[in-house]
């Protein structure tokens, strides 16, 4: 602290080296402390920082590293001391490993399916799930074991009813003790992968709700922790407009677009969303803009909230619900306008997000189609082939009862609709000849609009030309006078450079 001039009073001046620091000190109540930062305040510090020894001669060189060491470990702490929920490098790890994991889980699977379906190539199309084959090869191991193998707790009854009738009359090849407990080995990868898999998502799904809830409720876990690890953090991510988290993932796309003068992609990564994928391709855009300005604003609130940041915080933490308020309102808003824009029913929310964190879908084995021997051939009362099925009307399809093709009619209902068919010819000529004075008159006056619309296009185009006419003109009578002009110019010039001449000889 340094004394800044002599008065009735000892006015002090304190010397800070970090600005915030200053602005925080001078604004504390009932100090009457001015602060001073600035370029002559990290000058006299650097002074200090150089001269240390020399200041405090007790004070060792390996001391001053150990304090050094020991003040920039504590900074760190303090700088860190927040919830490890909001760390968003778990995050990233997080997606980037069941990506990876995906990848190899799949690889694995097939491989268990092709290795395995040499003996038994039948199981592969009954089972579609890769958990429940791979489950089931651990269970029977060869074929011949299928009938005295219960399956009941990895498939349904017909399932596995279906499984042991088709290993009775497999066509596949036999293969040795080795041959089973290598494919076993690779089940057995299949399913602690599998396992570690549905633990990851549900990891990745609790960190999402913590730290970015309003995105979360927005785009979806999966989506949210895509567009995170892509921008590097949290941070990073919110301090990106909307537009930005729009085509995030789309940027060779968008440089391509920008080299050759196309149009520029309208999603990137966000694509992905439940709410994009409901709407139709004339939509989509749309919706991808508004729910990238939504995620915008969702995400600031995420990023800079202060729920859960520090242990010196004492007021009351906000419910799940509270936190992605915000994020859950955006969403209705933006599905109100996707249905104004479809007209149609959407998903509810609670079932919009759900995304295959836990695993893969829930299989299910459709029955197969049988072929039908009764479409075979004709059996004669069956109409002929040139002559196609008469359609129902309406009126038999309320009543139930269709409507007979030939109707059986009797000697007094023949004349009476002779008498009908008459009085309807009669009535019918009349109203033909007026038919066909209306038509004519129309047409007549169609002919008559179609000359009068060339007539105004044949005036406009004279117009134009005439215009175009007078212009030329002009633009001649000025090149001629520009011309007249210059041609006089050059022969004033020509006059005084002989006149110079003369003078000069």
């Amino acid at each position: 602290m340094a004394r800044s001039r002599p008065c009735c009073r000892l006015c002090w001046r304190m010397a800070v080296a970090d600005p915030k620091l200053s602005n925080s000190i001078a604004q504390l109540p009932g100090l009457s402390l001015k602060t001073v930062s600035d370029s002559s305040t990290q000058d006299v510090f650097r002074a200090i920082r150089e001269n240390l020894t020399s200041l405090l001669p007790d004070l060792l060189p390996a001391e001053e590293a150990a304090t050094r060491l020991g003040l920039a470990h504590s900074l760190s702490r303090h700088k860190l001391r927040f919830s490890p929920d909001k760390v968003d490098t778990m995050i990233i790890q997080s997606i980037a490993s069941l990506d990876v994991l995906d990848k190899q889980l799949n690889t694995y699977a097939m491989r268990v399916k092709e290795w395995y379906g040499w003996h038994f190539p039948e199981l592969a199309k009954i089972l579609n799930d890769n958990l429940a084959y791979s489950r089931v090869v651990l269970k029977m191991g060869f074929r011949t074991n299928a009938r005295e193998s219960d399956l009941s707790e990895i498939l349904p009854e017909e399932i596995e009813a279906a499984v042991k009738a088709a290993a009775e009359i497999s066509m596949g090849t036999e293969i040795t003790d080795e041959d089973l407990e290598t494919t076993s080995a690779l089940a057995e990868q299949v399913i602690d992968l599998t396992e570690h898999r549905q633990n990851l998502g549900n990891y990745l799904s609790n960190r999402m709700q913590a730290l970015a809830p309003n995105l979360t409720a927005l785009v979806g876990e999966l989506v949210g922790a895509r567009l995170i690890a892509h921008a590097g953090s949290l941070m990073n991510l919110a301090k990106s407009p909307g537009s930005t988290i729009q085509i995030l993932g789309a940027e060779k796309a968008l440089f391509r677009a920008l080299k050759t003068k196309h149009d520029t992609p309208k999603y990137g990564l966000i694509y992905h969303a439940s709410l994009i994928g409901q709407a139709t391709g004339k939509n989509k855009g749309k919706i991808a803009r508004m729910l990238a300005a939504k995620s915008a604003l969702g995400l600031r609130v995420d990023a800079l909230s202060t729920w859960g940041v520090s242990s010196e915080n004492t007021a009351k933490e906000p419910t799940e619900e509270e936190k992605s308020q915000l994020g859950r309102d955006a969403r209705l808003t933006i599905e109100r306008r996707l249905r104004a824009l479809e007209g149609k029913p959407l998903k509810s929310l609670a079932n919009a997000n759900q995304t295959a964190l836990g695993g893969q879908k829930k299989w299910e084995v459709k029955e197969a189609r049988k072929y039908n021997p009764d479409a075979d051939g004709l059996t004669g009362d069956e109409p002929a082939a040139d002559a196609p099925a008469p359609k129902k009307s309406k009126s038999a399809k309320v009543n139930g009862t269709p409507k007979k093709l030939v109707q059986e009619v009797g000697s007094d209902e023949d004349e009476t609709m002779a008498d009908a068919d008459a009085a309807s010819d009669s009535d019918s000529e009349p109203e033909e000849k007026s038919a066909g004075k209306g038509d004519k008159a129309s047409k007549k006056a169609e002919k008559e609009a179609k000359k009068a619309r060339k007539a105004e296009r044949a005036a406009k185009r004279e117009a134009k030309e005439a215009k175009k006419a007078a212009k030329e003109a002009k633009k001649a009578e000025k090149d001629t006078k520009d011309s007249k002009k210059r041609k006089a110019d050059e022969g004033d010039e020509k006059v005084e450079k002989k006149k110079k001449k003369k003078s000069k000889d």
